[in-house]
């Protein structure tokens, strides 16, 4: 029996907020447990040869991993959901499904792990790719081709925190047969659920806010078809990428407060950018909930009652200052990742786009002055003075 066969198909109803509490998370039968055990066993006994239990071994199937999963596609929307040892893992596993020859199209606001993929691993297999401005549909429909098997976006671009329009993507995507994935990390679906919008795919880094305490590694992906979850199962149990017991026991963990984190740290990232705004230090800033941001009209629309807790705004300087400035703050960690309680400030140009080749950072508006913030859960003021000093 396939791991996604496992799954539980019942529809639960309630909030969010009550199906990230409830759904996947079970009494434990056998005791009472109001929170479900870790099952580390790696094999579990079969009822007689060439007969099959539930789970037989836990790289096709883990109870802790099908509970988180289970908890993921009601939360996301999707007929199922599949949980890997990375993030780069879940996105690897995609472009398995890509054969030589085939063509992808990314965003050029794309996180370093995901362009290294495509440009320095996929190619050794001869997959090519193009990167477009995503928030230009027309652009989008122009790139793809007849080779073309998938369009790759993000629901909040990173670094410059651009909005696409999802809707529109997947008519295109899927108008030229192509299948569309969309990096939902930044967003949460506490925020958006692109399935919801008619992609195929939806890709989490669960280090980051589902897990949302710094302490653990994984990633996801929600599926909105049976037949393309099967495909990628198929992929994920024959290469081996799964998540660990423990890992999923926490990303678990995490999600039952979810809702309250970002919409907190959203609310305080929106009171941060604007005050960033006001800064005379400061060049730009870029926040889909600022009047400022291109897309923040876009984001009203599809975006449900916040804007996210990641702040990207610009200082006038060289690199190398730039890079004082980000050491420079006491409570802002000097960190790569994001999404969690704690607050994390990197240069991108050195830090996570580091990847990215310099004429492509260039291209894409990656600037030596370029500063990433992920808010986190302290207060307000004490965030704005920690910055202030640093930049000043």
């Amino acid at each position: 029996m396939s791991e996604q066969e496992k799954q539980s198909t019942e529809k639960v109803t309630g909030s969010f907020r009550t199906r990230a509490i409830h759904v996947g998370n079970e009494v434990d039968p056998s005791t009472g447990a109001i929170i479900p055990p870790i099952h580390f066993a790696s094999t579990f006994q079969q009822p007689a040869a060439g007969e099959w239990g539930k789970f037989d071994y836990s790289r096709s199937g883990n109870p802790t991993r099908s509970q988180m999963q289970t908890t993921l596609a009601s939360l996301e929307g999707g007929c199922g959901a599949l949980a890997f040892s990375s993030g780069m893992a879940a996105i690897h596993c995609v472009t398995m499904m890509l054969k030589t020859g085939d063509h992808v199209v990314a965003g050029c606001d794309l996180y370093g792990g995901a362009y290294r993929l495509l440009h320095k691993v996929c190619n050794r297999s001869g997959i090519t790719v193009t990167l477009v401005d995503m928030t230009d549909t027309a652009a989008v429909a122009a790139a793809i081709n007849e080779k073309t098997k998938l369009v790759w976006a993000e629901s909040i671009g990173n670094p410059r925190l651009s909005i696409p329009n999802l809707r529109e993507l997947a008519e295109i995507a899927h108008a030229k047969n192509a299948l569309i994935g969309v990096d939902n990390t930044f967003g949460t679906p506490v925020l958006v659920r692109p399935l919801e919008h008619g992609v195929d795919v939806v890709m989490h880094s669960a280090t980051k806010y589902l897990g949302g305490h710094s302490d653990c590694l994984g990633g996801t992906l929600a599926v909105s078809k049976p037949e393309l979850l099967d495909e990628l199962y198929f992929l994920q149990n024959s290469t081996g990428a799964v998540l660990d017991p423990l890992t999923c026991f926490l990303v678990s963990r995490g999600i039952k407060t979810l809702d309250l984190r970002v919409r907190e740290q959203s609310a305080t990232a929106l009171q941060l950018a604007r005050w960033l705004e006001s800064h005379p230090k400061v060049r730009s800033v870029l926040y889909p909930g600022l009047e400022s941001h291109p897309q923040h009209a876009l984001a009203c629309e599809q975006f449900d009652g916040g804007f996210g807790a990641m702040v990207t705004f610009e200082l006038d300087g060289t690199i190398e200052q730039t890079a004082a400035a980000c050491g420079a703050t006491r409570l802002f960690r000097l960190a790569v990742s994001l999404g969690a309680v704690e607050s994390l400030i990197e240069q991108p140009a050195t830090m996570s786009h580091a990847s990215y080749d310099a004429a492509d950072r260039a291209r894409f508006g990656i600037s030596d002055g370029l500063i990433r913030l992920s808010v986190g859960l302290e207060s307000l003021d004490d965030l704005k003075a920690d910055i202030d000093q640093a930049i000043r």
